[in-house]
């Protein structure tokens, strides 16, 4: 696969076993062929492009150009450059590729990793610190878990999983990015794999209880102006005011990776009165919000509730 974008490990464009050359006329023209063919038999709409640091950067410019023009059609496009600690790297493609496609924000699953072994020693506020959804948004593809992340697999850095509720909130309720649900999150999984030390292993993943109900909360709830409130290490909120499209939308996000908290959060002056409650029922209580829109929200230890309205 001669053209390699990155600098990992000198010469690594033969990761995948196969000497591809990228930068031969007649294999782009070919590729460009299954390109279309694959679109007039499949119908896709988009594309997710594997191991793209493992080759010519040109080649995919030219190829998404192509396809693009010919069919007149969007083609979200997103390619998996992974280095969860070295977001320079991925600025650089994006500049080289000149913003052709999004990329999946791997330091952020960096973040959610490191955040989960840490425990409360970890510093929430800098949760999207060096991370592409902070860099770039509007191309990042946000993620807790994928099938390279999980346990026994080639790039292991599996979020633990207490943690993965907390991490599901902060890709699926903020205005920024765009989340993605990794299958075994939502149905669980069980395998057997070799591990390092030459044994077979069997791996058992639950499902992540109520995911669903994130889900619902993404899709009637999370819209509008988000107010911050990151200013403390163990425990950290936002909202979302809600818009007129959506009917009784809006929401408050608490998370904490220590104790049980609280913090006081506007959702807006028009969801004044009205009776917000915890859709995980993580918290029992019902709070009212006030004349000016705020309430004080609270939060269980090591845990997040999703505040919405009462019999949305």
């Amino acid at each position: 696969m001669a053209g390699c974008s990155g600098s990992e490990n000198g010469n690594y464009d033969y990761l995948m076993l196969s000497d591809i050359d990228f930068r031969n006329p007649f294999v782009k023209e070919e590729l460009k062929r299954w390109g279309e063919w694959f679109y007039e038999t499949v119908g896709v709409d988009g594309f997710r492009l594997d191991a793209i640091k493992h080759m010519d950067p040109e080649f995919y410019n030219e190829w998404l150009d192509h396809l693009r023009g010919k069919y007149q059609k969007e083609f979200y496009t997103v390619g998996e450059y992974w280095v969860p600690y070295d977001l320079p790297s991925m600025l650089t493609y994006i500049e080289a590729t000149n913003q052709r496609m999004s990329l999946f924000d791997a330091p952020l699953q960096g973040n959610f990793y490191m955040a989960s072994k840490e425990n409360s020693d970890f510093n929430l506020c800098t949760i999207f610190d060096d991370t592409l959804v902070q860099s770039y948004p509007q191309l990042a593809v946000t993620l807790v878990e994928n099938h390279d992340t999980q346990p026994l697999q080639s790039l292991e850095q599996t979020v633990e999983a207490w943690f993965r509720p907390l991490a599901y909130a902060l890709i699926l309720f903020r205005k920024d990015g765009y989340p993605c649900i990794f299958y075994t999150d939502l149905y669980g999984t069980k395998y057997t794999d070799t591990g390092n030390d030459g044994e077979e292993h069997e791996i058992r993943l639950e499902k992540i209880d109520k995911l669903e109900v994130f889900l619902y909360v993404r899709k009637h709830l999370s819209y509008g102006q988000q107010n911050e409130y990151f200013y403390h290490p163990n425990c950290i909120g936002w909202t979302r005011e809600g818009d007129d499209e959506h009917k009784g939308s809006g929401c408050a996000v608490i998370i904490s990776n220590g104790e049980e908290g609280t913090k006081t959060m506007s959702v807006g002056a028009k969801h004044a009165s009205k009776k917000f409650v915890d859709y995980l029922g993580n918290v029992s209580d019902e709070i009212v919000i006030g004349e000016d829109g705020s309430a004080t929200f609270k939060v269980s230890g090591r845990s997040v509730s999703l505040w919405g309205l009462k019999n949305n």
